[in-house]
């Protein structure tokens, strides 16, 4: 039985031996002799294919078999968007299109215009010869975060902190809405690495250090696609309707545990803890049905997960089930020699035959490299048929299964989705979820919060108290974010001045002058401080200290003002104790997304605090990485701390 956290999605693997399995009417993945003896059975001269009557793995053998091989490896390739030319649509039959963070039809594009954009493209695809549609995909893994207006979530950090996984399924679908409203058919996510180093910039993707909290939160799976109907075979994919989008899960496998937190890196260690620790959340995945899993950059022991046979095919395809699609990285092909994009043809080679099913082939006219080689490869018997048809057949399922070939174009009826106040009341309520409150007072007989929303006159400073873009974090209008206003939403500030009472004279300055901090009449000062935006490599810390001058802002202002912290990262940041002596309370936010008001609400004392930690807080970087089962385990604060501030909860 598969050890799913989520009782309702133990499903046996690889199937259920029950009767009705392999029912025509009641499921679509049939007995192979009936599939096969049916296919290329037109129906009034409908192909199979084109029938949406006839079962999904019928349409894809009769699909297969009128393919030629241009066509098939046309499927097997996603092109950027600015790549994506009539020519490699109508003629080349491409598969897939990505918007790679920031690629989008225009600065600040809406919905709308998105949906625009891959309607278009779609357009293109349905002129080939056999009129198959794109998948487009693009990252939306805090809500459809390329999309100016979109309801921007708190990160997946955030969502280990509440570890609330109905919250995490309604994200999900909420997110599900909004994607499919601009016309995208695909998010590559969730992201279920188990983070073991804050030092590696892809940390707050993770939802925690602790494989078991990342199984739960894999139930963001079923908002994004849909739940399963019971008895729904064990491995095969599963999108539930038009609500819906494909989603991936990645980086299989270890993305999250590399030597020194270094992205892309190499994780060392015995495949018994590689099982254990970073491929667990794997099957939870693949059981509720999840169409797509992502390889990943790194390696394990030295090997390139792109060209890991052992892996990709033997365990994950074959010991674990999955009937989806294994899709690469960004130009993750390239990367498997040095220099890179070197030695191209020999890195195809490698990838294919390892597994991967679909190439996320990179910019410009990679594509027709890619084609050109593989073209190449499987002319000469170095890359069997046998492969390629399989690779096809596991995308065209997906394809089949999201409905495309019924309805490839975007349904504007969700336009009203986007940015609605029930999406953005659900991101409220993950970021007050979320907040781990890691100290309340200096003298724990008088705690510091709530504040009190009629106070006379407060503080508020920081370079994180008025600025959308670093509360939102990367993967927020590009790859990397931004700084300012780059979407619409609340920052703190907005939200402070919208819950103290009418009598209440906020002041505020990024950094306080001198001549502010003199002043003796402040009731109390908030101070958010924190990271910039990163993504990738970008983030990629060795000293994880508080940027910007945030520690001589937070002194400063300590000094003269009783003083709340709002520490706005994407992991645990250095604390000296003079610094955490100084204030009053610390609130650790992570990136909360476009919903500040979510922090408001429990600082001021209308909602507890309910969050903790989902990963250790180290007292010095010199300790990393920090493992809870060691017996030298010694943080600041320990995995799952948390405070409240009423005693009796």
């Amino acid at each position: 039985m598969c050890n799913s956290p989520n009782p309702k999605l133990t499903i046996n693997n690889p199937f259920h031996k029950t009767p009705n399995l392999f029912c025509f009417h009641c499921f679509p993945f049939l007995n192979c002799t009936i599939i096969e003896a049916m296919a290329g059975a037109d129906v009034e001269g409908i192909p199979v294919y084109k029938n949406p009557n006839e079962a999904i793995e019928a349409r894809v053998k009769d699909l297969l078999s009128r393919m030629t091989l241009e066509e098939k490896l046309g499927q097997m390739t996603q092109i950027e968007r600015r790549a994506a030319s009539p020519a490699a649509l109508r003629d080349l039959g491409i598969g897939s299109i990505i918007s790679v963070g920031g690629s989008g039809p225009f600065e600040k594009a809406l919905s709308a215009d998105w949906a625009d954009m891959v309607d278009n493209f779609q357009k293109l695809a349905l002129e080939s010869r056999l009129g198959i549609p794109i998948i487009y995909a693009i990252d939306a893994v805090h809500g459809n975060n390329s999309v100016y207006g979109a309801t921007i979530f708190p990160h997946n950090v955030n969502l280990g902190a509440g570890r609330d996984p109905n919250l995490a399924w309604r994200i999900g679908a909420a997110t599900a809405l909004e994607v499919r409203a601009s016309g995208i058919h695909y998010t590559f996510a969730p992201c279920v690495a188990v983070s073991r180093d804050p030092r590696w910039g892809r940390c707050y993707e993770s939802y925690s250090e602790d494989t078991e909290i990342v199984r739960k939160m894999t139930s963001i799976v079923l908002g994004l696609q849909g739940e399963p109907p019971e008895g729904h075979p064990y491995g095969y994919p599963f999108i539930a309707g038009r609500n819906n989008v494909i989603a991936c899960a990645k980086h299989f496998v270890g993305d999250g545990g590399t030597d020194r937190g270094i992205n892309e890196g190499n994780t060392i260690s015995s495949y018994e803890d590689l099982e254990r620790i970073h491929m667990a959340p794997y099957p939870d995945c693949i059981a509720q049905g999840v169409c797509t899993i992502m390889a990943s950059y790194s390696s394990w022991n030295g090997r390139k997960l792109h060209a890991d046979k052992f892996l990709l095919t033997d365990i994950l395809k074959d010991k674990l089930g999955f009937k989806g699609v294994v899709i690469s990285d960004w130009e993750g092909l390239d990367k498997l020699s040095y220099p890179h994009s070197t030695n191209y043809r020999t890195c195809v080679s490698s990838a294919v035959n390892a597994g991967i099913d679909m190439v996320m082939v990179g910019m410009s006219i990679r594509y027709g490299k890619f084609l050109e080689d593989l073209t190449f490869l499987v002319e000469s018997g170095e890359v069997p048929i046998s492969r390629i048809d399989d690779a096809v057949e596991r995308i065209l399922r997906v394809k089949f299964t999201a409905g495309l070939f019924e309805h490839p174009f975007a349904d504007r009826s969700l336009l009203d989705t986007v940015g609605c106040k029930l999406h953005r009341d659900l991101a409220r309520e993950a970021v007050r979820k979320s907040l781990v409150l890691l100290k309340n007072g200096k003298d724990p007989n008088k705690p510091f919060l709530p504040l009190n929303k009629n106070a006379k006159k407060i503080l508020v400073a920081g370079t994180h108290a008025d600025n959308l873009g670093y509360q939102c974090g990367g993967w927020t209008a590009t790859w990397y974010g931004g700084s300012g206003r780059i979407t619409i939403g609340t920052t703190f500030l907005d939200a402070i001045k919208a819950a103290v009472g009418d009598q209440t004279q906020v002041i505020y300055e990024e950094v306080p002058s001198p001549d502010t901090l003199a002043e003796e009449d402040f009731s109390f000062a908030i101070v958010a401080v924190g990271e910039g935006p990163y993504a990738e490599f970008t983030g990629d810390n060795s000293e994880l200290t508080i940027p910007f001058n945030g520690a001589n802002i937070i002194s400063s202002v300590a000094d003269k003002i009783p003083t709340l912290v709002i520490l706005v990262s994407g992991r645990p940041l250095v604390l000296e104790p003079w610094l955490l002596e100084k204030m009053e309370a610390l609130v650790a936010a992570w990136l909360p997304g476009s919903e500040g008001a979510g922090v408001t609400d429990v600082v001021f004392g209308d909602h507890e605090f309910e969050g903790a930690l989902p990963v250790s807080w180290f007292k010095s970087v010199d300790q990393l990485p920090l493992k809870s089962e060691e017996n030298s385990y010694d943080p600041l604060f320990p995995f799952g701390f948390g405070l409240k501030t009423r005693k009796n909860m």
